[in-house]
């Protein structure tokens, strides 16, 4: 997508080498989301050049995201913009729509490179999904997280709830989607949901020092780490330690190949 496409749709791209930034700026309306803002979201990572090695996601502004943006509620908002209007299709066209959102979200998973959230202030509903949606998450000292869907009679659907679970456990996870309480920094940091809290002026040193180290390492070794460690729980010891072998085969090509040449 173009620049005014995205921004059109309320995105920002910005390539820097190895480090991709990608930023919700909608600050008028504290980078609430939309429809046609997933979509854009989930172009950009079909189209994220190969080269990119971490995507630091962000909000304009003082507020990461709050959320779904209400106007997407409102009968009278016509189109694809309008999440009411998945009323109009059946059961089974409204869950291939939103499965269409959630690519928006699942690209940040991707092993070729090292998502970071950057959370200043309210992450909340949508704005939440998308910082779990990420590797990790660092956060400035004032920022606060809440699942807010249940209070709108809704469900999280853009595919936080297994990354919160694997991240606090499943009893934590129901007690934080279910009252829709707002987690301050100091607890996110406590019970593992962000990896550090910095004073909201040293944040963007913090990741931008965050970014160097993993662009550091030899191109190909943070992918293969991330790759062994996704989904590792849920593997047994015979299968973890083959994919450990065949990936350090892997690697020793890798090095023996940089070293020849």
């Amino acid at each position: 997508m173009t620049p005014e496409e995205l921004a059109a749709v309320g995105l920002r791209l910005d390539v820097d080498g190895a480090v991709a930034a990608v930023t919700l700026d909608r600050p008028d309306v504290r980078n609430a989301q939309t429809p046609a803002m997933w979509l854009a979201l989930g172009e950009i990572g079909r189209t994220l050049p190969d080269d990119v090695r971490v995507v630091v996601v962000t909000g304009e502004g003082e507020t990461f995201s709050a959320g779904l943006d209400r106007a997407m509620l409102d009968p009278s908002t016509s189109g694809e913009e309008s999440v009411i209007g998945l009323l109009a299709l059946s059961d089974e066209e409204a869950s291939a729509r939103i499965e269409e959102f959630q690519r928006g979200f699942t690209w940040l998973r991707d092993p070729r490179f090292v998502s970071i959230a950057k959370v200043r202030g309210y992450a909340i509903g949508a704005g939440f999904q998308l910082a779990l949606s990420c590797d990790l998450r660092v956060v400035s000292d004032d920022a606060k997280f809440s699942m807010k869907e249940s209070a709108l009679g809704l469900v999280p659907d853009l595919t936080g709830t297994k990354p919160l679970v694997e991240l606090v456990g499943y009893a934590r996870a129901l007690e934080i989607c279910a009252t829709a309480r707002v987690v301050p920094a100091d607890e996110a940091v406590r019970i593992g949901l962000a990896s550090a809290s910095h004073p909201a002026d040293q944040l963007d040193a913090a990741v931008d020092e965050l970014a160097a180290a993993l662009t550091a390492p030899m191109p190909g070794v943070v992918p293969e780490t991330k790759a062994l460690l996704q989904g590792a729980a849920d593997r047994d010891l015979d299968e973890q330690r083959r994919l450990e072998r065949e990936a350090q085969v892997r690697r020793f090509r890798a090095v023996a190949a940089a070293l020849a040449g």
